[in-house]
């Protein structure tokens, strides 16, 4: 699970290295993200020469986490590290990056996200 301020890394080659958790959308109450959630993220690690600028806001979905989930079937999910994909908006859910890194959960694509999962070299 993900919350406020928590530090992801970024599965996609926007040239954003580093995001920081700053909301999770999905009501005003909500405290927690979990694979496959809509939040606010600020740039802190970018490399030089991209289209983002440390202190930028963007929209991400979460891929990866190391805090395990639980499927319908019983089985769980854990991933060795907490990681994003910056996305254009909610409504479109298309990614920025044209790649995404690393292996991403089957959830993803159940919630909508089809081009992140078609990008992905691995779905779990």
């Amino acid at each position: 699970m993900i919350q406020h301020r928590t530090m992801l890394d970024v599965a996609d080659n926007t040239g954003v290295k580093q995001l920081m958790v700053i909301q999770v959308y999905g009501g005003s109450k909500r405290r927690k993200a979990e694979l496959g959630d809509y939040i606010g993220c600020v740039v802190k690690k970018v490399l030089p020469n991209t289209q983002f600028k440390k202190g930028d806001m963007v929209k991400a979905v979460l891929v990866r986490t190391r805090k395990e989930f639980r499927r319908q079937d019983g089985t769980y999910i854990r991933f060795s590290e907490n990681a994003g994909v910056i996305i254009e908006n909610e409504k479109s859910k298309n990614p920025i990056g044209t790649r995404i890194f690393g292996p991403i959960a089957r959830e993803i694509k159940e919630k909508g996200y089809a081009k992140i999962a078609s990008l992905a070299n691995h779905v779990v």
